[in-house]
């Protein structure tokens, strides 16, 4: 059976959209655990290594103003990571089978996966944040530059979740669409988030200041405590921007090639 095609214009577009953007929602409203988790793990994360690694560690300021924002990116990839668990749920269920029997676009499915995602992010950020601030995390930034953070986390979570949903498509189960994705949860730790890059081993190092979450975490470092952003700014972009724009392309091209043969 091949693909719905719909000519409807704009206006079904977005209808179909705010249609499976509300099914996901709601699925993740159902799916606590995976929300809790997507929470519960960067705090554990950060209390460990603020309370227990961080008096030996030297970054040259208070270790907790340090790892904050590499902490919000490890956060933002555990929400995104169950994406990909969710799509590959829809691809290997029958509700793909069920959804092509109907007049909608293929685009809606995986964007209502996403935007889900976004949502989900945007809460365990918050709530992340929030613990951070209690725990003795002090920024610096003013509205604009919480502003030009905002910005940058959302363009990241858009890129990591539009990723996650093409590696969603991908798997063939479940579980191994939870092993795709444990690369975006072991990346930040091979970049500045909890370390500085130059105290690395020599054969690290290059890995660590040349991929694409080192950047953004120096960016956000940057805003939040006011240390040197330098070139890292507009590499945060960059990436970002190239990032979002492949896994679209990815997850869009995948999923219409899986469900048109």
């Amino acid at each position: 059976m091949s693909t719905t095609l719909v000519h409807g214009g704009p206006g079904n577009a977005v209808s179909d959209a705010l249609t499976m953007i509300g099914r996901s929602i709601r699925l993740s409203r159902r799916n606590v655990d995976t929300l809790i988790m997507a929470i519960v793990l960067p705090l554990l994360l950060m209390t460990l290594y603020v309370y227990v690694f961080g008096g030996a560690i030297n970054t040259g300021t208070e270790y907790i103003n340090y790892v904050v924002p590499g902490i919000l990116l490890l956060c933002t990839g555990h929400g995104a990571a169950s994406t990909a668990m969710s799509v590959t749920y829809d691809m290997t269920s029958g509700m793909i089978d069920r959804l092509r029997s109907l007049p909608i676009r293929s685009g809606a499915v995986l964007t209502g996966h996403v935007v889900a995602s976004v949502a989900r992010n945007a809460m365990s950020t918050t709530v992340v944040l929030a613990a951070a601030l209690a725990m003795g995390f002090r920024p610096v930034a003013g509205a604009g530059d919480w502003l030009l953070v905002a910005g940058l986390l959302l363009g990241y979570v858009l890129a990591l979740s539009w990723l996650a949903a093409g590696l969603g498509v991908l798997a063939r189960t479940v579980e191994s669409a939870s092993a795709f994705s444990f690369v975006m949860l072991f990346i930040p730790y091979l970049s500045s988030a909890f370390v500085p890059t130059d105290t690395m081993p020599a054969v690290l190092r290059p890995i660590s200041e040349h991929q694409p979450i080192t950047p953004v975490i120096e960016t956000v470092r940057g805003l939040l405590t006011g240390t040197p952003i330098g070139d890292s700014g507009w590499l945060a972009v960059l990436w970002t921007a190239a990032l979002l724009a492949a896994s679209v392309t990815f997850a869009i091209t995948t999923y219409i090639r899986r469900t048109t043969h």
